[in-house]
C-alpha cells in the first residue's frame, strides 16, 4: 500500500472524525494526532494544530508541531503522525519528537513504518537530525517500526505502571 502525508484541512473533517470515532470505539491511543482525542469540534481541533504550528502562536504547554494525515491511494485516512519541532522536559523522557497512530483496520500492513520514513524526511526538512522516538515497552510492533527506520535504544524509564523505551534515529 502506497501512502503519503498530507497536512490537515477542512477537506478531511469528516475522514478525521471517522478515524477519531474509530479509536474511541476500539478503546486505543490515538497519538501523534495533536489532541484530536480531546477535541469537542474538527474546527476547534484545527483551531489548535494551525496555532502549533509556529513558535509565536503555540499553545500553553504545548511545543511547535507539525501533525500529518497518512492517507493510501484512496485518500483514505489510514494514521496520523505529530512531529514536535523541539522538546520540552517530558517530551525529552517519554514522547520524544515523533508520536504516531494507525487506524486499526490498517495495522500489521507497514503503514507505521512507512508514516515514521516519510516523518523523517520532514525532519531534515525542519532541521532536526537527531530524532527522539519513543514506545511503551510492552507495544512491539511501534518497537520495530522505530527500529525499521534505525532506531537504536538508549534506554528505559519507568512512569507509574509503564516503561517507556527511547530509541535515538540519527538522520
Amino acid at each position: 500500500m502506497e501512502i503519503k502525508l498530507v497536512l490537515p484541512s477542512i477537506d478531511y473533517k469528516e475522514k478525521l472524525l471517522r478515524y477519531k470515532a474509530d479509536f474511541i470505539k476500539n478503546g486505543d491511543s490515538m497519538d501523534g494526532s495533536a489532541g484530536l482525542e480531546d477535541a469537542l469540534t474538527f474546527e476547534e481541533w484545527y483551531a489548535v494544530w494551525k496555532d502549533n504550528l509556529s513558535e509565536s502562536t503555540v499553545r500553553d504547554g504545548s511545543v511547535p508541531a507539525t501533525t500529518f494525515l497518512a492517507v493510501d491511494e484512496n485518500d483514505d485516512l489510514v494514521g496520523m503522525i505529530d512531529i514536535r519541532h523541539r522538546l520540552n522536559d517530558y517530551l525529552m523522557n517519554f514522547g520524544g519528537h515523533i508520536g504516531y497512530s494507525v487506524i486499526k483496520s490498517q495495522r500489521q500492513k507497514g503503514i507505521a513504518t512507512k508514516m515514521l520514513a516519510l516523518a523523517l524526511e520532514q525532519c531534515r526538512e525542519l532541521g532536526i537530525f537527531k530524532v527522539l522516538v519513543t514506545c511503551d515497552k510492552q507495544n512491539i510492533a511501534s518497537a520495530k517500526t522505530i527500529q525499521n527506520n534505525g532506531g537504536i535504544l538508549e534506554n528505559e524509564i519507568s512512569e507509574m505502571e509503564s516503561i517507556t523505551q527511547r530509541y535515538w534515529i540519527t538522520l
